[in-house]
Order: C-alpha cells, then sequence, then structure tokens
C-alpha cells in the first residue's frame, strides 16, 4: 500500500502547520482527527483482508511518516523509562502497566510484555514461546541489545498513548549490518502505529533462522484440556484465530504503518444491538454470559462451556429461564399428589429425591393398603427394567450409527457428510502447542521487585 508523494507546495505547507503546533502538544502522538486532517496528500488503501484491522502504509517522502515518529527524547523525562535489564540482555521480556486500558480485537488490556526480540506480547499466559502469536510485532527479529553498549529499549507513557521503542538495537547473528532503530506506539482509542526510523536492510532479508521474522499483530484464545490419564493435570492450547501480515517490503527507512481498529461484536452490551449489528462478523449473544460474541475471542472456552453455540441457533432475545422451570412443576406435584395429610406428607418426600412429575402415580400406590405394597412394588420394576433395557438398546444403536458413518467417511472422502466433519474438526484450527522442540525461540520473563523498574528478577518459567 503506497502512498503518492505530494506536491511541493503541499509539503511546504503541511511543515509549516507542523511548526505552529501549541507546545502544550506531544510532537509524534496525533490524535484520530489529526491524522484525518493530514491525510489528505496519501492514497489510502484498505486490506479487505484485515477482518479487525485496517492498514495504511507510508512512504519516506510522505509527511505522514514523519509525524507519526514520537522524538522520545521531547518527552517528559520523568515517564521516559529505558528498561536497565532488557537493554542489556538477549530474548528477555517484562511487564508494562499502562495507564489506560488499550483495546486489542475488541478486549481491553491492562499490561503488556514488552521483549528483546522487536515486538509487544499481549496474552495473559506467559510462556516460552512468545513469538507464537498474540503479539504486536513493528519488526519481530533476533535482536540482542547486549552486543552494543548504545542499544536500549525505551517505553512512554503519557496516559492516553504508550510508545515503545527499539532504539539502535542490532542482530545478534548479523552484528555488522548496522543497528535498526523503530517503535511502536498504542493509542487508547485502538490505534497502532509502527514508525521506523533506521532499517539498514530489507526485511525480507533478515534470516529467520534463529528466530521468526514477523511485521504485524496476532492474537489467540486458550483452551485448557484434561489429561485422563494423569488426574489434576491439564494440558494449555493457544488457538491462534486471526493474524495481520504486512508487506515485509513496504519496511524501509522514514516508513510508517498505522492501523485502525474495526468494530467487534464484543462492544455490543445488548441482546437487540448484538443480533442487528451489520458488521463484518456474524454476532450472536448468550444470554447466560450476557455477551456478544463471534464465537472466536479470548473467551472462546466460557463461550463452550456454557453452551453458548447451541443457544444462539435461534437468533432470538426471547429469555428463556431454566431456573424457574423446576421449581414450578415441582409445586404443581405437591399441589396435585396433596389431596389429604398424610398424601402430602409422602409426597413431599418422594419430591425431595425425585424432582420428577413422574412419580405422580407412584405417590398415589405408596398411600395404598400395606397388604398390596409388595406387589405394587414389583409392578413398579417392570418399567424401570424395560427403561434399562432401552436405553441400552439405544446406546447400542448410536454406537453402530457412529461406526457406520465412520466407515462411510473414510471410503467416500469427498461426500458433503465428510466436508461437513472436515471442515469443522479441531486440528483444522490453528493450534500453537508450545513444546519442547517446537522451533520458537525461548524467551524469559522478569518482573520488577516492589515498584522500583530497575531491580528486576528471572521469573519461573512456564
Amino acid at each position: 500500500m503506497d502512498s503518492n508523494r505530494a506536491s511541493q507546495d503541499q509539503d511546504q505547507q503541511d511543515q509549516d502547520q507542523s511548526q505552529d503546533q501549541p507546545e502544550g502538544n506531544f510532537p509524534g502522538l496525533l490524535s484520530a482527527e489529526d491524522s484525518q486532517d493530514t491525510d489528505n496528500s496519501s492514497q489510502i488503501e484498505e486490506d479487505t483482508d484485515h477482518n479487525y484491522y485496517t492498514s495504511k502504509t507510508y512512504g519516506p517522502t510522505d509527511p505522514m511518516s514523519k509525524y507519526l515518529w514520537v522524538n522520545v527524547d521531547q518527552m517528559d523525562k520523568e515517564k521516559v523509562k529505558i528498561h536497565g535489564i532488557l537493554s542489556n540482555t538477549h530474548r528477555q521480556a517484562a511487564r508494562v502497566n499502562l495507564s489506560f486500558d488499550f483495546p486489542f480485537y475488541g478486549h481491553f488490556l491492562h499490561d503488556l510484555t514488552v521483549a528483546t526480540g522487536g515486538f509487544i506480547y499481549t496474552g495473559d499466559v506467559v510462556h516460552r514461546m512468545l513469538t507464537a502469536t498474540q503479539y504486536i510485532a513493528p519488526l519481530m527479529a533476533n535482536f540482542d541489545p547486549s552486543v552494543s553498549r548504545n542499544s536500549t529499549v525505551i517505553y512512554f507513557d503519557n496516559g492516553t498513548a504508550l510508545v515503545v521503542q527499539w532504539d539502535h538495537v542490532h542482530l545478534q547473528d548479523s552484528y555488522n549490518l548496522g543497528s535498526f532503530t523503530f517503535q511502536a506506539t498504542l493509542h487508547s482509542d485502538g490505534r497502532i502505529v509502527f514508525a521506523y526510523k533506521e532499517i539498514p536492510i530489507e526485511v525480507a532479508q533478515i534470516s529467520s533462522v534463529n528466530h521468526p521474522v514477523k511485521v504485524g499483530l496476532s492474537d489467540a484464545f486458550v483452551v485448557v484440556h484434561r489429561i485422563q490419564q494423569i488426574p489434576n493435570v491439564r494440558r494449555r492450547t493457544i488457538y491462534e484465530y486471526h493474524r495481520v501480515e504486512l508487506t515485509k517490503t513496504k519496511i524501509t527507512n522514514s516508513t510508517a504503518v498505522e492501523m485502525m481498529p474495526l468494530p467487534t461484536c464484543l462492544q455490543f452490551t445488548s441482546c437487540s444491538s448484538c443480533i442487528s449489528s451489520l458488521i463484518n462478523f456474524n454476532c450472536s449473544w448468550c444470554h447466560r454470559l450476557r455477551r456478544c460474541s463471534s464465537g472466536f475471542d479470548r473467551h472462546r472456552q466460557d463461550w463452550v462451556d456454557n453452551s453458548c453455540p447451541d443457544e444462539t441457533k435461534d437468533n432470538s432475545c426471547d429469555i428463556i429461564n431454566t431456573t424457574q422451570l423446576y421449581p414450578f412443576t415441582t409445586t404443581l406435584v405437591a399441589k396435585t399428589t396433596g389431596r389429604s395429610r398424610g398424601e402430602t406428607t409422602t409426597a413431599g418426600g418422594s419430591l425431595s429425591t425425585s424432582h420428577s412429575p413422574t412419580s405422580v402415580p407412584t405417590e398415589g400406590k405408596t398411600t395404598s393398603v400395606h397388604p398390596k405394597e409388595s406387589s405394587a412394588e414389583r409392578k413398579d420394576t417392570h418399567p424401570l427394567h424395560t427403561g434399562l433395557i432401552l436405553g441400552i438398546l439405544m446406546v447400542m444403536l448410536i454406537m453402530a450409527a457412529t461406526v457406520l458413518v465412520t466407515v462411510y467417511i473414510y471410503h467416500h472422502p469427498t461426500s458433503a457428510a465428510s466436508l461437513f466433519f472436515i471442515e469443522r474438526r479441531p486440528s483444522r484450527w490453528p493450534a500453537m502447542k508450545f513444546r519442547r522442540g517446537s522451533g520458537h525461540p525461548a524467551y524469559a520473563e522478569v518482573e520488577p521487585v516492589g515498584q522500583e523498574k530497575e531491580g528486576f528478577i528471572e521469573s519461573e518459567q512456564c
């Protein structure tokens, strides 16, 4: 997505306007209105593959590239933090608390994890394979700030935006190529800006043998599986449900990329607004969770565990309160069987154990003459045996049908039934199972001791 070069007069006019900005404004931190006002000279091309974001790329000659770069040297010195540990280590990551709620794929984040490898990890579950998914990556590569005394990792939070800058960092396996300087700015309205000051080589030429090379965004949801062979042990599996991959050839010196968030189902807080929404997603409302979702977000496991996919099939806002159905039935049975004082007591006793209206005929027989109780009990055993036999037959029929369907699908892989199950099997999801030897570099997390930013210890690995 290239931008056309503006005329010389327009360039001079934009530069004059930038010089006349009030001193109270932070240079480089533009609001959404400012970004739209200064975008007249750029050719904007929206990437339709970004269902959650639209991206704009500005070339070296575009004035927006200069405006989107945040000059950290002109920021408040008390708010600019040079992370001592990240600036002197390799493959380390540290938590940074935000002073605002940052919306990422519709989810509000309160803290992030900054890594030395040129990316920000956004997940809640911290593991060693941070490069796999759930990241904001202006330029993810095998950067090692410890190889140069001039390399630093800087971050700055002014209350409405967080700026993370990798300043004069080198590739560990290609130190002679030169230093890289770039930054990522996260705005409170969800906008994400990647700005590049020094890119000595083409990004496509950076080696990905020892570390992935990525430019873009990614998000995933975590599913906890129980291992039947090992009790009380659960395995976490991360499924990546969306990724934004930016064109690496457009990343050069003095370029910038701005990504604008698109509406998601999570922003709707009522059933009517949810099911009537006209966005890129098929939104459904779950009454049990009181949440609007497309079914694929970070709350995926809650959505499935509460049977929201079955509840949203009717796509209706009518609420069926199942919790009031059984108390109503219980009251009805008690009134029906309670014709005398003795019968009411018997009915109450049986209701406390069965909670079913089918015990009504049984209640009448339990109040009959004592000599006939044994014959009545023998008569009642026949329905029990019949129900047990029917249940066994049903299970056998279901098992036989499952075997027949499996055999049919195996021998007819191109049939409609086969394609239906193939498209919906869990293995079709891009699962990220983090195990040893998975090919992803291992990152260690550092956390502050107390409230001091300079004192860090290495945390226990997940």
